[in-house]
């Protein structure tokens, strides 16, 4: 002799999963907005860090000619 189970299990209705679904659509609506949000703005400091790396390399001298680094290293000093 089987026992009727405690809680039957039933099928959400029609209604129930509309609306579960529709919930889930807005989360998901949600989240693209913000991910869009998100990747302006890391597409945005991107550019600005590759513009202060352009300005700070043009602030560097190019590499001196290997031949003059010598040359230089062997120069006394002007006070000697």
């Amino acid at each position: 002799m089987s026992t009727p189970a405690a809680f039957p299990l039933q099928e959400p209705s029609a209604e129930d999963r509309l609306v579960d679904l529709e919930a889930r659509f807005a989360w998901l609506e949600k989240h693209v907005v913000e991910q869009d949000r998100a990747v302006l703005e890391l597409t945005e400091e991107l550019r600005r860090i590759q513009k202060e790396i352009q300005r700070i390399q043009k602030g560097f001298d190019p590499a001196p000619e290997p031949g003059r680094i010598h040359e230089e290293a062997d120069e006394r000093p002007p006070h000697y």
